[in-house]
Formats: C-alpha cells, structure tokens, sequence
C-alpha cells in the first residue's frame, strides 16, 4: 500500500465521485437499533479532531465505473463521514459553490429517494439555530422534505446520524477547516480491479466489514480489551484473535452460508452462546450470583446486548478463542459429529453447530447439548463416535427430563434461565469422565443437586453397562422409547429390579422393551386413537389388591351428578405420569406383563366378569362404542354406589342432559 492510497474522505470527492451502488445494502449505521455504534465511531472521529490526532479507518474497497468511485465494502464509514463533512459545512456557514460541488459528488444509487434527498441536504443549507437539539426535525419542516422520505430506510438513518453529530460536534470549532485542511480521519482506498481481486473475493472480505453490525462492534471491543489487559502479549500476530476472526474463524462460517449479514448475525449468535455458558458457571466478570438469571435470560432473547463485552475476563476471552479454533478446524476436516440420537421433541441427527449459528428456534435445551458436546470435543484430539454418542445420551436423558403434570404436560426441564444454570453446572461436574461417562459415573457420585433422580438413574445404568456391557443395546433400546424417553426406572422394575442389579431379569427385560416399542413408542395425540381407546378397556381389566381402579389416580367431584370425577388417560402423555406413582403404578405393571404373551385384542376378548365389578365398567370394556364416540373426553363420574357411570362431555360439563348414564 503507498502513501498515496491513504485517503481523507475531501481527498476522495476531490479525486472522484462516489456513488454508492445499487447492489448495497440501506445505511444501517445510523439506524435507532445501532445508536450505541454510531456514537463510539463518532465519538473516535471527534477525539480525532479535538486533538488533532491521525486515525486509520481500515481499507474501503471499490471499483472505478464510469469515472466514478463505487464502494464494495465502506459503505457505511463513507456515509458517516459524508454526514459529518456536510455537518461541518452547514454548522460553519461556509456556504460556498466549490464545497457545496464538492458534496455533491456523493450520492446513492440504492434508491431514487435517497439520492433526491443527499442532492436536497447539500443545495438547501439549513441555518442551525443556537441551543437547537434536533436537526433533523429542522430538516423534516423544511419545504424539500418530502414526508414519503419518512419511508425510506436509508434517509431515515441519515436523520439519526445527523442528530448524533450534532449532539457531539455542535461545540467543536472549526470543524470544517479540521476536515478539509488536516489529514487527520484517514483510510486506504482499494481499487479491486487494480490488484487483479475479483468480485468473489470482495463479497469474502464484506462480510468482514469494519462497523457495520454488532458484532464488528463486539470484535473491535474485543481487540480492544485483548491488548489492554495484554491477553495476548506472547502471541504472534497470526495467532492473536483479531487475526484469526478475520480470517480461519469466518471462513468455516463463511462457508457455510455465504451471506455477509448471516455470517455477522452467526458469530454473535456463536459467541453470545459462549458467553451464556460461562455466566452459568459463575465465571464471567461483572456478573452477581443475584442477577445471573436475569442476564442470561437477556442474552437468550438478544445476541447483540451492547454489554457482552462488560462480560469478558481473560477466562472468557480465551474460552471464545479455543470454542473457534476448535470448531473452525473441526468443519474444514468435515469432523463435526451429528447428534444421531432419537431427540423426542428435538429434530433427530441435528448438527448443534449449525443450530447455534442459525439461531433460529435455538432454546435453552440446544445451547446445553451444545455445551455438552463442546466440552467432550475440548477434552479429546481424537473424537470416538461411540463415546461421544454415549456422552451425549446421557445428557439427553437429563435435560430432557421435565416434570410431568397428571394431565401430561411435560415441558424440556431446561425451561429458565435458572434451569439452564443448574444444566450447565452439572454437564460441567459430568465432563471430567465425558471421555468414557459409563466408566465414570458407574464408579463417581455427582453431587449436583440438578435432575437429581435422573442422575442417579443414570449412574444406575453406567454400572449395568459397565458391568454387563452385552446389555448395553437393550438399555439404550428401552431409553429411545417415546413414553419413557431416558426414564427406564419402570421398565427395570418390571423386570425384578428393587435395590440392587443382580436382580434384573434381563431376558424379562428384553420382552417388557419390547412391549413398550409395539404398544408405546409413538404419542397418540387428542385421546382420538383407537389403539389409545383399546389400552384404556384393558386398563379397566386390571386388578391390584381385589380392586379394578386404576383410574382413582385422579379426582374431583361433580356437583351435577353429586358423583366422583375420573380420568381415562385423556393423553397419552399421561401413562408417562401415571407410571411414576408408586401407589397406582403395579395397574400399569401387570398391563406390560400381559402384553408380553398377548395383544390387547385378546385381552379384551378373554376378559370375563368378576362379580365384584360393577355392569357399567365391564361395559366399557367390552362396548368400543362407548369410549369411541359417546365418551370423547375421557371423564366419567362414579356416584358412591358405583350404581353407574356417567360418561361425561368435558372435565368442567354441569351439564347433566349431555352426560349419558350408563349402567
């Protein structure tokens, strides 16, 4: 680069005119949502001027068309300064032809109305009154503003700008000799088709544009803070972070889906993950453990918070920088693993890196898994599929573990930014045996107290798969079931476990997995399933201590028919439930056990009245009408007498004449 090259922004529409090119994007700088960036640029422009200071604003690149200069990357630095300079020629009343020529020779090409408006702003100079705040108010009363200008992105931008100069700059003096006469703001100018680049490459480098989104702003932040804290004072300047991110580090996410605006809103979405992990763990700086909720919780819902850097110690800083240069060499070697675990309410096979990027439809459940795998491809070179899997299963199983409701309601456990912690915290105390977890936690306590009975369960597993590793297949089997979804405690009781694992039966336990994915390894939605109909009759079947009651686990009285409420499963989701209450759940067990030499068909066929059940329970069971068309909702009623059964039309009807009796 020659001295020559080193441009002011006078120097440049001296040398050529600048039209800002049709295939860029609107001004955004000055947009309401970018304030805070325009004021630390502006702010770095006026210590500049102040204090006669030479700053460097990076390259802007072009071409040449036509004699005039068009702007591939700058765009946004060129508009500011054209502002400031326009700022400096009206606040100075320096109301002269050749500057006034001069300005004009920068225009937009983007849209018809913001090239109208840049001509009106330079040939009708406002008069800025003393102790006047707003200029663009000033601006919009005039007779050449046109009010559909209010529409167009760009102009209104340019408005926002304009009042932001104004706020910083209106008592600097001779702002426009300082502009005009000093070399002072500077960059260099890069006529792409001077160095043979072509336009592919351009688009590359745009994506790296200097100001232009957040995370330009977080990245110069980051430098900035890097080289006073002297983070990386040992390193060689093609390892320091700076580099890297201009270069390796966008590339792989650059390649992956070639949009300049993604790829910003990617590395934000990337590091604003990063920075939530280590707030968790309670080790991010400016955090109280009091306000450790609320911020995640801000940071989830805003990858571009203006604090993140407020957050960033040396620990941080350095965990960015490892989290980058892992998955940067990770994706150009094509070795990122894929999840290829059933997920239930997750997509199946998802690539959690692309997940994070993306963003989109990102909870707090992704981001933990994407912890998750992140600390198992930190703490090893050579990336064992089967181990990672295994790892990653068992986490799964943990953060998909919510607590269900009677009516089946079963939201993901990580819900809240103060779950999410608590998930965080125990996938970091796992991670230390993430290499070989069975191994690990078949012989280790975790002490977190987060999903503490799923953890437990898991350590039962690992000591089973440690010990019986030819089992290893049926566990995960009964795992992946829909129903049971990483909860296998029911499934093991079926098949003899009380206390200790000898006493598993594990052929009892392949028939009872068996079972479960014939019968229950798909959610039957709305209670409309014939299948779901055909288990709630066998239900009505079952017999525990001479009672056939299974469905006394729920309750309420009905003040219409002066009887009890009742529920028959109304969701599938319920059996989930239902299987966890020790005192109901033997209803279900005997179910299961039955199923294993029999269909539900035929238990219903070979049913045979007990004298002890009452005639409208074994008409259920033997009528499918009943439940399938004249008892949609699942609820009856049951007087004391037990003399009948009201088949009702909804959990909260009062209505009598639309809750058929039967008897």
């Amino acid at each position: 680069m020659q001295n020559d090259d080193i441009l002011s922004f006078y120097e440049l529409l001296n040398k050529y005119e600048v039209k800002i090119p049709i295939i860029q994007r609107d001004y955004a700088q000055g947009r309401k949502t970018n304030e805070q960036i325009c004021l630390n640029f502006l702010r770095v422009l006026k210590n500049s001027v102040v204090y006669n200071e030479t700053i460097n604003l990076d390259f802007v690149y072009g071409n040449i068309v036509n004699d005039a200069f068009q702007p591939l990357d700058g765009q946004q630095r060129l508009t500011t300064l054209y502002l400031l300079h326009w700022y400096g020629y009206v606040k100075e009343s320096t109301n002269k032809t050749e500057i006034r020529d001069l300005l004009l020779k920068f225009t937009y090409e983007t849209r018809l109305s913001s090239r109208r408006f840049c001509e009106a702003l330079i040939s009708h100079p406002i008069v800025i009154p003393e102790n006047e705040d707003s200029i663009s108010a000033l601006i919009k009363n005039t007779e050449w503003f046109f009010t559909s200008w209010n529409q167009d992105p760009t102009i209104r931008s340019m408005l926002n700008t304009i009042d932001n100069i104004h706020s910083l700059f209106k008592d600097v003096n001779n702002l426009w000799e300082s502009l005009s006469q000093k070399k002072l703001i500077t960059f260099h100018l890069l006529i792409l088709e001077y160095f043979g680049l072509s336009d592919d490459l351009y688009i590359k480098m745009n994506a790296r544009g200097k100001l232009l989104t957040p995370f330009e702003n977080l990245k110069a932040e980051l430098q900035n803070q890097s080289q006073k804290e002297e983070w990386e004072v040992d390193h060689e300047e093609m390892t320091k972070f700076s580099y890297k991110i201009d270069t390796a580090w966008t590339d792989f996410i650059w390649n992956k889906f070639r949009q300049k605006d993604v790829v910003d809103e990617s590395h934000m979405n990337f590091i604003t993950t990063l920075i939530m992990f280590k707030i968790a763990l309670g080790k991010s700086l400016n955090v109280k453990a009091t306000e450790r909720a609320e911020i995640i919780q801000r940071l989830n819902d805003n990858n571009s918070d203006r604090l993140l850097i407020t957050y960033i110690n040396e620990e941080v800083y350095k965990y960015i920088y490892d989290c980058y240069e892992l998955y940067s060499n990770l994706v150009n070697n094509n070795q990122v693993p894929n999840l290829d675990l059933n997920m239930w309410r997750h997509k199946p096979n998802v690539n959690l890196l692309n997940q994070i990027l993306i963003g989109a439809d990102t909870s707090y459940t992704h981001k933990a898994l994407f912890f998750a795998q992140t600390e198992y491809l930190l703490h090893t070179d050579d990336i064992n599929i089967d181990m990672y899997l295994d790892w990653m299963r068992v986490v799964r199983n943990v953060v998909s573990r919510g607590d269900i409701t009677v009516e089946g309601k079963r939201p993901d456990i990580i819900r809240s930014p103060d779950t999410f912690s608590g998930a965080i915290n125990l996938i970091k105390e796992m991670s230390e045996g993430c290499e070989n977890i069975y191994q690990y936690l078949s012989s280790n306590y975790i002490k977190s107290a987060f999903a503490k009975e799923q953890m437990r369960e898991e350590e039962l597993k690992s000591q089973i798969i440690i010990n019986k590793p030819e089992y290893k297949e049926l566990i995960h089997n009964t795992e992946d079931n829909e129903l049971l979804r990483g909860k296998i405690a029911f499934a093991l009781q079926c098949s003899g476990y009380n206390s200790n694992i000898s006493e598993i039966n594990f052929d009892m336990l392949s028939k009872i997995q068996k079972v479960f994915e014939k019968y229950f390894n798909m959610e039957y939605r709305d209670g409309s399933s014939d299948m779901l109909d055909k288990l709630r009759r066998c239900m009505l079947t079952i017999e525990v201590n001479g009672d056939y009651e299974f469905y006394n686990y729920w309750w309420s009285y009905w003040n219409a028919g002066k009887a009890n409420k009742r529920r028959l499963f109304v969701q599938f989701r319920e059996i989930e439930y239902y299987i966890g209450l020790q005192d109901y759940n033997n209803y279900f067990k005997k179910l299961i056990l039955l199923l294993i030499d029999r269909d539900l068909d035929q238990i219903i066929s070979n049913f045979e009245k007990p004298d002890t059940m009452p005639n409208w329970q074994f008409r259920l069971i033997k009528e499918s009408n009943i439940l399938t068309y004249m008892c949609k909702s699942k609820y009856i009623a049951i007087p004391k007498d037990n003399s009948c059964c009201y088949l009702l039309k909804s959990k909260r009807t009062a209505d009598m004449d639309a809750s058929p009796r039967i008897m």
